[in-house]
């Protein structure tokens, strides 16, 4: 609204209005962090902190399942439970009455939302091997960002702490999001087995396109059986604290074997240079070493063979570590159940605040663009900050690219300058470009390995003078409206991440309607008789439906 003061009688003339928004709307879970809706959020928080408190403890899953002895007859299975028996008798043990609670908060859980699924694995003996569940926001956020998984067992392998391992991505901020939840009291190939086949089932048979997981026989075989359309890599982190465990002691004067081998994973990006480097340092070890089972297993981390692999740029597992960190002190085995269950809502609900906030700052103004191309002020209403961001970077190297080399027609050899204290240039790349459509090939794979064009890319793209990010290589997983859709869950319902979100809307809503015609209604007699009688007869038919 534009606004101008005449100055000769002192009032304010409107003389320009546009009435369409100009910036991105919040959306209903964004609209409660505004100024004017922080109060209720805090006051939410309260009643989050009282429920922890609360919990449910041993005595009411007693109540609700009668004196529970661990056995399947008393667990009143639903259609949601996985009947597969593990044919030995688990490797770790429950406490007394924790299935008890861990039933009861389940089913607390489906009667909130019917989009919530859990399953249940037993052993020769009937007892509880291993639990998963997922809420309806974990089925959601993976049908959206699930290309790309990490699986962790970090607590899995210390006996003091409960197994608990977590299925972990990326959303469109690049933030944590978490996709299943399990407990895992045996991690034998078949427990490894069943779990990924109930995390496939509630997630509708959808597999990712990469998973990433720490170095276990048991596990790399059932995700070899369970997820046959996907790409298995090893995690590197842990890859990494293995090569200090077994080469450091290997170390002579001026040795640089962990320098090498950390080279080999993440330098080489032609195979005869990686195989050459590897001749190299395994010939600096006189016998045989975890170096040559490591090397059995290169395809699952070498950077050679990860240039097509679609990544989001993860290399480990370690997504989780601030859920680990959150989580470590609720894990000891011998704590309450029930505070275990609340912690691990707590801080998967805190990842979420996380990812509300982000999408409320990007809905509050638009990324900073220093100069006005088309491009970037396209991929800056496009994009979500932290991906623009990204963007913006490669588009900034992409204007210090040269070409220099060509076949003279549309294949460029396209390198980029830096200038230190000489003037280089570096990165040579080949790049193939088909401007009828719209398509470009950089042999650096930058797009098919996180879904962003590379300054190669975009430098060849102004060669054949193509202004705009052609919509091919627009993924969206990194858009603004990576969430839009909607999504079922494996029953065929469409999924509601939050009924009470949905009640609390209707309610505002209807107050909206309901106080204006009130306050009508209220200046004359007949009117608000008129609205009594009405309300009177909808308050009836109100009723009977709630009791159907």
């Amino acid at each position: 609204m534009g606004i101008t003061l005449e100055r000769e009688n002192g009032t304010y003339k409107v003389h320009d209005l546009f009435v369409e928004h100009n910036h991105i709307l919040q959306t209903a879970q964004t609209s409660r962090l505004m100024p004017l809706q922080r109060n209720i959020s805090k006051h939410q928080a309260v009643e989050i902190e009282v429920a922890d408190d609360s919990g449910i403890g041993p005595k009411a899953a007693h109540e609700f399942l009668g004196r529970y002895d661990g056995r399947s007859a008393n667990l009143g299975y639903t259609h949601r439970d996985h009947k597969n028996y593990l044919q030995t008798k688990r490797q770790r043990d429950m406490l007394y009455g924790e299935a008890g609670c861990l039933l009861k908060y389940f089913q607390d859980k489906v009667v909130e939302n019917p989009s919530f699924q859990y399953a249940m694995q037993m052993d020769c003996e009937e007892q509880i091997v291993n639990i998963f569940w997922a809420d309806a926001k974990m089925i959601i956020d993976y049908a959206h960002f699930g290309d790309v998984i990490t699986f962790n067992t970090t607590f899995g392998t210390n006996k003091e702490y409960r197994p608990f391992v977590m299925f972990v991505g990326f959303n469109q901020f690049r933030e944590t999001v978490v996709f299943g939840v399990a407990l895992m009291y045996d991690e034998t190939f078949d427990s490894f087995k069943w779990l990924f086949n109930a995390f496939l089932s509630t997630h509708k048979q959808k597999q990712p396109q990469t998973i990433f997981t720490d170095q276990d026989i048991a596990m790399g075989k059932a995700v070899f059986e369970v997820f046959t359309s996907t790409w298995h890599g090893l995690c590197t982190w842990h890859i990494s604290q293995n090569a200090i465990k077994h080469l450091s002691s290997l170390k002579e004067e001026g040795s640089s074997i962990l320098s090498d081998f950390s080279s080999c994973m993440y330098e080489y990006e032609q195979k005869p240079e990686f195989e050459e480097a590897f001749d190299a340092m395994r010939r600096k070890v006189s016998k045989t070493t975890w170096l040559d089972s490591i090397y059995m297993l290169k395809d699952k981390w070498a950077e050679w063979y990860m240039l097509d692999i679609f990544s989001l740029g993860m290399r480990s597992t370690q997504l989780s570590e601030s859920l680990n960190n959150a989580l470590k002190g609720h894990l000891k085995s011998n704590l309450d159940i029930s505070r275990f269950l609340k912690r691990v809502e707590l801080v998967i609900a805190d990842k979420r605040e996380k990812e509300l906030q982000a999408e409320f700052e990007s809905r509050k103004k638009q990324p900073r663009i220093g100069m006005m191309a088309p491009m970037l002020i396209q991929a800056s209403m496009i994009y979500t900050p932290a991906i623009f961001e990204v963007f913006k970077g490669e588009y900034e190297k992409y204007l210090a690219a040269y070409t220099i080399g060509s076949n003279g027609t549309n294949e460029f050899v396209i390198a980029i300058g830096a200038l230190e204290e000489t003037f280089t240039l570096e990165e040579e790349r080949t790049v193939i470009v088909n401007p009828v459509d719209q398509m470009v090939s950089c042999s650096c794979r930058l797009v098919e390995r996180i879904g962003i064009l590379c300054r190669h890319a975009l430098k060849a793209l102004d060669l054949v003078n193509i202004k705009l990010l052609p919509k091919r290589y627009i993924l969206k997983r990194w858009t603004r409206g990576a969430r839009s859709g909607i999504i079922q869950d494996m029953h065929g319902r469409d999924i509601v991440e939050n009924p009470k979100l949905n009640a609390t809307l209707r309610y505002k809503n209807l107050c909206k309607r309901f106080l204006p015609l009130a306050s009508r209604a209220a200046d004359f007699e007949e009117c608000y008789l008129f609205v009594e009688e009405a309300l009177h007869s909808m308050s009836k038919q109100v009723e009977e439906k709630n009791q159907r």
